[in-house]
């Protein structure tokens, strides 16, 4: 079983699913991975040269967007300012992805905490700067519950004037906020959707679909009360959607505790409904396919969940794919789209 595995072992265990890939010239940009040298948030560091390995395993992957992690921190300085050290970090690491003949990392969204209102300019223009022409905006984890393992960081509430002036604030600048929450909270996306309108909002991990703890064995209810608010959300205009986080421990599918990781088959079955609803609710051009990796990687190996992905889009047109693999990251991320390159 991968839980609590070390690196190399987990790694060796997720190696057991051997699959070709699906549609292999069909173009992706990866808009959501993580780098940490660090334990991070699987127990083992994720450096690029691991992140390249998967990249490089079979799909095309043209490009990709590094997601806030809280890696690298500055140690010192004005606290809100010290997660400008994880975009010095990535920046200088993407840089060389451009000429590496690897994937490259063309994107990076920070953290900043956007309940500081209008002060937080002041941490957006030090991403700006630090980011070297990559920064494209930040992630503010809102994401909360009451279940003990569910808990993230301290957060302010959606509802927070300044976090609300601060979200505001982040459009006005021309950048783009994500946000992740759990599905409890998704009736409260709605209404920052509606209060920041100029702000190009990206919703991850399909609005975080709980399956552990007290939501274990409630998936048809939470699947229910889930699509409607979906709905509601789909209705602001300014809302993207990552269709992904299905390999994570949390979603209620614990692929880590199993003998083998999951394959692709197997990720399409227990996620086509769900992501196939969001794809209609929102449209292709507001739907983009996520590796979340290496968070995901912790139930099922990157070939294997980009192929699941393929397979849940089966039915969708060319035009379709081309947006939910690529230029709806890049309408996202202000990016090049395939007919530009």
């Amino acid at each position: 079983m991968a839980q609590d595995m070390p690196g190399k072992e987990h790694a060796e265990w997720i190696s057991t699913v051997v699959e070709e890939v699906v549609e292999p010239d069909l173009p992706i940009l990866d808009p959501h991975h993580h780098l940490w040298l660090d334990e991070g948030h699987t127990g083992w560091p994720y450096t690029i040269d691991d992140f390249h390995k998967d990249t490089g395993s079979g799909h095309n992957i043209v490009g990709t967007v590094f997601l806030e992690c809280h890696a690298e921190y500055r140690k010192d300085g004005p606290p809100h300012l010290q997660s400008v050290g994880e975009i010095e970090f990535v920046a200088e690491i993407a840089e060389a992805t451009a000429t590496s003949g690897d994937a490259e990392i063309k994107a990076i969204q920070g953290n900043a905490d956007v309940s500081l209102g209008a002060a937080v300019e002041e941490v957006l223009e030090a991403h700006e700067v630090a980011g070297r022409g990559r920064f494209r905006g930040v992630r503010y984890i809102t994401a909360q519950d009451d279940h003990p393992p569910l808990a993230m960081y301290e957060n302010a509430a959606m509802d927070d004037p300044l976090y609300l002036e601060g979200v505001r604030r982040v459009g006005s600048l021309g950048y783009t906020y994500d946000v992740m929450v759990y599905h409890p909270q998704l009736p409260e996306i709605v209404d920052v959707a509606r209060a920041c309108p100029d702000t190009p909002i990206v919703l991850d991990h399909l609005g975080g679909i709980l399956g552990t703890g007290p939501y274990k064995n409630r998936r048809e209810e939470i699947l229910k009360f889930w699509k409607t608010q979906m709905a509601d959300i789909a209705s602001c205009g300014n809302v993207f959607l990552k269709l992904g986080g299905i390999g994570m421990p949390m979603m209620g599918f614990r692929w880590d505790k199993r003998d083998r990781p999951a394959s692709s088959l197997e990720l399409a079955d227990a996620w086509a409904d769900p992501i196939q609803y969001a794809i209609e609710v929102f449209g292709a051009d507001r739907c983009m396919f996520e590796s979340n990796f290496p968070v995901d990687k912790r139930g099922a190996g990157y070939v294997p969940l980009w192929n699941s992905f393929k397979l849940i889009a089966g039915s969708c047109s060319a035009d379709e794919k081309r947006d939910l693999f690529h230029d709806t990251a890049a309408r996202a991320y202000r990016l090049p789209f395939l007919s530009d390159t």
